[in-house]
């Protein structure tokens, strides 16, 4: 059931692809009041809903912590690569980090929807050969524990990016004329940059049926806003 209420929005990873994609969604609905970007540097956008705090270290939330009150959902964008990466350091950069976060803002807003931007193939067991895969799993995992009024755990695959915004992935930018061929072949690998930041819009009005949203729910709820 739709309510009545307007969103206000914590975004992070609003410097990348993913973050940016979804800010530029939420400034746009008309069911979005408010949008604070928190992050390490200036995302570089200027909106009279956007109110941004600059912090350098997400480990310690602190210094910050008053002003991350007062807000209905939470989209959490923030992500590295485990391309190259040791599994201690993407425990800490994916895991730790998150859940930090996370726990500093499900306790300061009791009213809050978090939605995670995690990935296809992620592993719920915890138990699986791929490190990222495990590691994504055991963070979905323990954010559903935590005191939210809903939680979402988004898992995109291949992302159709926006025209126009500034933080497009090189692959995308430069293999982009595959991703038409891979939409016929694979339909349910590719969604767009778009229909993430609508969904998470839609599951924080309205709520969803799932916790874990693969990319048909992702294409299902980027539609129906």
């Amino acid at each position: 059931m739709q309510t009545n209420n307007k969103l206000r929005v914590i975004v992070t990873g609003a410097t990348g692809m993913v973050g940016e994609g979804v800010l530029h969604e939420c400034l746009q609905h008309k069911d979005v009041e408010q949008v604070l970007v928190v992050g390490r540097k200036s995302c570089g956008m200027q909106h009279p809903k956007l109110k941004e705090i600059i912090h350098p270290n997400f480990f310690d939330l602190s210094s910050i912590e008053t002003q991350l009150n007062n807000y209905n959902a939470c989209y959490f964008c923030l992500g590295v690569s485990s391309v190259g990466m040791k599994g201690e350091a993407y425990h800490k950069l994916t895991y730790i980090l998150t859940m930090h976060f996370a726990q500093t803002v499900s306790k300061l807003n009791n009213d809050m929807t978090f939605c995670y931007i995690s990935g296809s193939g992620t592993d719920s067991s915890e138990k699986g050969k791929l490190m990222w895969a495990r590691i994504k799993g055991k963070t979905e995992n323990d954010l559903m524990k935590l005191s939210f009024k809903k939680i979402y755990n988004f898992r995109p695959a291949i992302i159709t990016p926006t025209k126009g915004l500034k933080n497009t992935l090189g692959f995308y930018k430069y293999l982009g004329w595959l991703l038409p061929l891979i939409k016929l072949i694979s339909p349910k690998y590719i969604c767009s940059l778009k229909e993430i930041g609508q969904a998470m819009i839609a599951v924080s009005l309205n709520g969803y049926n799932k916790q874990v949203l693969e990319v048909e729910d992702i294409i299902l709820l980027g539609n129906n806003v």
